[in-house]
C-alpha cells in the first residue's frame, strides 16, 4: 500500500514524520520526501499486511494535511530509482529533483534542508514555513 500526497509546506510534512514515528501499528517500509518549489512530494509506502482500518485512518489523516498526487514522469521515475535501490544522489542528479529524504522517516534532514535552503536565499518562502 502506498501513498503519494502534495503538502504545501515543511510543517506539514515534519507533522507526517511525527504521526509515522510515533504510530508503531503501521508497517512502514519507507518514506521518501521531495521538495518542489511550490510544495512538497511525499511518498509512504506499507508493507501490504497492513489492516484495512490502519489504511483508512492514515489515508484520512492525510488528506486532511494535503492532496492525493499522481506525479509526472521526472518524479515518478526519481520515485521508482529510490525504491529500486539508486541512491539518491545519483537519482537527484538523472532527474533534477531534490530529494530531502529517503528511508526511515527523518525529521533531522527535512530541518536540515529548510535551515540550508533558507540560508542560500536570505529569506523563508512559503513552502519552507
Amino acid at each position: 500500500m502506498e501513498y503519494t500526497y502534495y503538502l504545501a509546506n515543511a510543517s506539514l510534512t515534519l507533522r507526517v514524520v511525527e504521526h509515522l514515528l510515533r504510530c508503531d501499528r503501521l508497517p512502514l517500509e519507507f518514506m521518501t520526501v521531495i521538495h518542489q518549489i511550490d510544495g512538497w512530494v511525499i511518498r509512504v509506502k506499507m508493507n501490504d499486511n497492513i489492516g484495512v482500518c490502519d489504511a483508512e485512518d492514515f489515508r484520512a489523516y492525510m488528506n486532511e494535511l494535503g492532496i492525493a498526487y499522481d506525479p509526472g514522469i521526472r518524479v515518478r521515475m526519481a520515485l521508482w530509482g529510490l525504491e529500486t535501490g539508486q541512491s539518491p544522489i545519483d537519482v537527484m542528479r538523472r532527474y533534477q529533483v531534490a530529494i530531502v529524504s529517503h528511508g526511515k522517516p527523518d525529521r533531522e534532514e527535512i530541518e536540515a534542508f529548510r535551515s540550508q535552503f533558507v540560508m542560500g536565499l536570505g529569506y523563508c518562502p512559503e513552502t519552507l514555513a
